[in-house]
């Protein structure tokens, strides 16, 4: 025990004394924490917004504390359990997840936001998103002005991704090009970009162009269209979507659609600063517009 008397103070720099965490919560029933549920930590769409939150989140002292479901659930629990007994003040569902019994009921007793998605419905959480539709509109629209119209879709079959899949089909019908519609289903890596752009090529019949759901599959079909031969934007012109720090590396310079995610990140960061101040808000959903980042990779078709 450090006991003192007025002029006789101890001096808590020279004894390295820190204030406890612990003793702080207890007296004011806060954790002065936050989890963040990720889908993929090795997704690089998440540094912005992750970047844009925290900024946030250090201006109240609160930690944020990351997980992805992968690493964060024991056998037969679900990945919100280990945040439900960190008791965090707050929670991020950032990523596409099933809206499990869990994940519902962790969203109905703590302060939550949805970031980044709009894949599945959490009716207690607040949520700040993308527009999705909107901004594959703006890359198939892109490419269409550009006089190609033979475009082909590499994308995931769920989540945010059948949004945008959904969002080019839409697109490619309004402009009279519903019999040039391709939709390569596959997941969304690199490998698995890569795979799908040789398949395409070694098809005989490659499309003019190829939107990719994200930057990743992009790089990946940038590397296939590279080993076969084909020059980029010469012979295939190519969008990605996230604009990840991948898409401005100057060797691949990829046009791509900006989510804007720093933005979505501030905006979940203060909807849920809101709620945790005030648990009976209603909820809210705020829809940020994207914006495409024309670069290298895209360029007029070439017709013969």
């Amino acid at each position: 025990m450090i006991q003192h008397t007025p002029g006789n103070a101890p001096n808590s720099a020279a004894l390295d004394y820190r204030p406890s965490n612990a003793a702080r919560s207890l007296a004011s029933g806060r954790t002065q924490t936050v989890g963040v549920l990720l889908d993929d930590l090795a997704n690089p769409w998440f540094v912005e917004l992750l970047d844009g939150m925290q900024n946030i989140f250090r201006e109240q002292n609160l930690w944020m504390v990351l997980g992805d479901p992968r690493y964060l659930a024991r056998p037969g629990e679900s990945p919100v359990s280990a945040f439900m007994e960190l008791r965090v003040d707050g929670l991020v569902i950032a990523g596409d997840f099933n809206a499990d019994d869990d994940l519902i009921r962790a969203t109905l007793h703590t302060p939550s936001v949805v970031a980044g998605t709009r894949a599945f419905d959490l009716p207690a959480a607040d949520r700040v998103t993308n527009d999705d539709a909107a901004g594959a509109r703006m890359a198939v629209e892109h490419l269409i002005g550009l006089g190609h119209s033979d475009i082909a879709f590499l994308t995931a079959p769920t989540g945010s991704a059948a949004v945008r899949a959904d969002a080019y089909r839409d697109t490619m019908t309004r402009h009279g090009l519903q019999d040039y519609i391709r939709v390569i289903a596959t997941d969304l890596s690199e490998h698995s970009g890569f795979e799908a752009m040789s398949r395409l090529i070694d098809s005989g019949l490659p499309p003019s162009a190829v939107f990719a759901a994200n930057d990743i599959l992009a790089v990946g079909a940038l590397s296939a269209a590279d080993e076969h031969g084909f020059s980029v934007p010469a012979q295939l012109s190519l969008v990605g979507y996230d604009n990840t720090y991948l898409a401005g590396i100057r060797h691949v310079s990829l046009t791509t659609v900006d989510p804007v995610s720093r933005d979505v990140g501030i905006r979940a960061a203060e909807f849920l600063l809101a709620r945790i101040a005030d648990p009976s808000l209603p909820p809210r959903t705020e829809v940020l517009a994207p914006r495409l980042v024309v670069r290298s990779t895209t360029a007029p078709a070439a017709h013969t």
